[in-house]
């Protein structure tokens, strides 16, 4: 196979660009995503790609559990503040306001257009990445948006 040409063929394919929160205790882990899908309607299913050494993924895997807000067009520095590590100051999440689901009471971003809250029915450990099955339990819509995907940023994460 041609490297390159795999290379290139992977990062066309489309992807949004989400924020993932899951709390355990005091302990809150939040990252940036972008390999996340809607997966069945009935019930409703999403799955999430997250990597295998991750703080996010070792929160998933004891809570099985997560929370999404979804980043609207103009929301690329919200995305790149959450490639840092998780820092709590006050009622602000790597610096961006939030509230607690209803459900998980996972922190969730005031300023993303919507959200929802996933309960873990299975997962798939293959390679550097575990894909969690998520059946969403509770969701919410601030605001109709535009949403803001991977090819809008000039970021990559594939290939």
């Amino acid at each position: 196979m041609d490297q390159e040409s795999k290379k290139k063929s992977l990062r066309m394919i489309t992807y949004g660009l989400y924020i993932l929160t899951v709390k355990e205790g005091d302990v809150i882990g939040a990252g940036t995503v972008n390999w996340l899908s809607q997966a069945s309607f009935t019930p409703p299913l999403v799955m999430v790609g997250v990597k295998a050494d991750s703080q996010l993924h070792a929160l998933i895997s004891k809570t099985g559990r997560f929370a999404i807000s979804i980043l609207a067009h103009d929301q690329k520095n919200i995305a790149s503040d959450f490639f840092r590590p998780t820092q709590m100051e006050g009622q602000k999440l790597n610096g961006h306001p939030y509230e607690l689901s209803p459900t998980f009471q996972y922190p969730i971003l005031t300023e993303c257009p919507a959200w929802f809250e996933a309960k873990v029915t299975d997962s798939v450990a293959q390679g550097d990445h575990t894909i969690f099955v998520g059946e969403v339990q509770d969701a919410g819509v601030r605001e109709s948006r535009e949403p803001l995907v991977m090819h809008q940023t000039g970021w990559f994460y594939g290939g």
